[in-house]
């Protein structure tokens, strides 16, 4: 087809880059190579999405025996068993990436477990010395996450560790207010460990609903989480050197207590405990301390820039709508352009990739309106514009509601849910839709779909409701709250 080794040669396997390399080789007949200098499956699949869930659903049987004695259930509450726990959860990644794998080999891909940089317009060179030619070049090598850039904080861990701990620690503080810190906030929580969060900010998850948002927060401190917003660590240092003991995040004050603590060094992963000092003056120790502070694309040492290709601040690359950078030869897509970070999208801005490149059918992938969940406890769905936006760019209607759930209510719990939708007064579509309750990722999907559409107010209020549930709510708010 070409004087080139391969008519594509994709830089990481992950699910953006494997399902670009596969349908490439399987329906558009190009001669393909990827190289993977970790584990298949990418970020998701190994370290991310996948265990993450799994990890989710692991902690949310802490609460179902109180749950099921309140609706007439002899069940009396047991122990986690974390080393049993993780054992399977490797042998299912271990699964998952032989399936990535054996997809590449079916396809007809040529697949090279090394690491490669990008040596010129139309080469790639391995880490084992090989060099080979591509007519295209697709660099999806994803992201890593970061520590901040203060002293001492090679002693906390990032999320990638979370799944290779050997015990679980009896306190954790966590840095961050962003999705991953609050879903980890919520797992560790429900898992039994002390968790103490801390932020920054006036409030987490920034750059989702405000109202939506402070129900996630008010339902994670009623379940345990100590969560501070307006802190930050202003200093760290092995506990050893300290004789200070946190009042929340701490086992006790007594040096037997800082005796057990030392003990958890045995773990490579937990760094041993580490004494804190917040910016609000308070002191603890901590088993481990989690830095969720953010993400960076790994795009360090690719020999990208030398070639001419633009990176951001953060080391992302810059491409046009079709995922194309300043070199005609080289795309990217995923995590490593930092658009929008998240696992379909790369799959999404893959496939087009393909269609534009290989199936002669310029396809640039469309960005908006993408629905999301957050793991937290509660769960988030989302889709659409927040309040705050979407009054910035027109005047809106807010038809929101919150209420406790027929299940949890009937047990006597706390528990509060939220069903929120923004509309337009000029067009009268749906612009956002907003849902914190348990699986609220599997409802915000079909929401989705109808706020795609461009569906409006009346059209929600058309749907006859199903009943009883949660989500019959989305149908049945019939005033608004107010406008905006």
């Amino acid at each position: 087809m070409t004087d080139f080794d391969y008519d594509l040669f994709v830089i990481g396997g992950g699910s953006g880059g494997v399902r670009a390399a596969r349908v490439a080789a399987s329906e558009a007949g190009a001669k393909v190579g990827l190289a993977e200098e970790d584990r298949y499956g990418g970020t998701c699949v190994i370290r991310g999405c996948v265990p993450k869930k799994l990890m989710v659903f692991a902690s949310e049987y802490a609460g179902m025996p109180d749950e099921a004695q309140a609706y007439g259930w002899d069940m009396q509450k047991g122990s986690f068993d974390w080393p049993g726990f993780k054992t399977k959860l490797n042998a299912e990644l271990d699964r998952l990436e032989q399936v990535y794998r054996r997809l590449l080999s079916e396809s007809g891909v040529k697949t090279f477990d090394a690491r490669a940089t990008v040596s010129g317009p139309h080469e790639v060179t391995l880490s084992d010395g090989q060099t080979k030619s591509a007519k295209h070049i697709l660099v999806a090598t994803g992201g890593h996450p970061v520590r901040p850039d203060m002293p001492n904080a090679h002693l906390g861990i990032v999320s990638d560790d979370i799944f290779h701990l050997e015990t679980l620690p009896k306190s954790v503080l966590i840095v961050g207010g962003g999705y991953i810190a609050c879903e980890f906030a919520g797992i560790l929580n429900g898992l039994g460990v002390k968790v103490t969060q801390y932020y920054r900010g006036a409030q987490i998850l920034r750059g989702f609903d405000d109202e939506a948002r402070g129900l996630v927060a008010e339902q994670m401190r009623e379940r345990g989480v100590d969560l501070k917003v307006g802190t930050n660590i202003l200093e760290m240092a092995p506990a050893g050197e300290h004789d200070s003991m946190s009042e929340g995040g701490a086992m006790g004050g007594t040096a037997q207590d800082r005796a057990e603590l030392a003990q958890m060094h045995s773990s490579a992963a937990t760094k041993g405990p580490v004494w804190v000092k917040s910016t609000s003056g308070t002191e603890g120790v901590f088993d481990v301390v989690l830095f969720a502070t953010g993400r960076d694309p790994n795009t360090k040492d690719m020999g990208l820039e030398a070639l001419g290709v633009k990176l951001g601040r953060r080391g992302q690359i810059e491409v046009d709508a079709y995922s194309q950078t300043g070199v005609p030869s080289i795309y990217a897509i995923g995590d490593v352009t930092d658009r929008v970070n998240l696992t379909p999208v790369a799959i999404r801005e893959g496939m087009a990739f393909v269609e534009t490149v290989f199936k002669g059918n310029p396809t640039a992938v469309d960005h908006d309106l993408i629905p999301s969940a957050i793991f937290t406890q509660p769960e988030m769905g989302t889709v659409g514009l927040g309040e705050e936006a979407a009054r910035e760019q027109e005047p809106v209607e807010i038809y929101c509601t919150s209420f406790r759930p027929m299940q949890t209510a009937f047990a006597g719990k706390p528990d509060r849910v939220l069903m929120k939708l923004i509309v337009s007064i000029k067009t009268r579509k749906v612009l956002g839709c907003h849902i914190v309750a348990p699986n609220a990722g599997e409802m915000i999907q079909l929401a989705g779909i109808a706020i795609k559409m461009g569906a409006t107010k009346e059209d929600f209020d058309r749907t006859v409701a199903v009943h009883p549930t949660m989500s019959e709510e989305i149908v049945t708010m019939r005033s608004p709250m107010r406008t905006a």
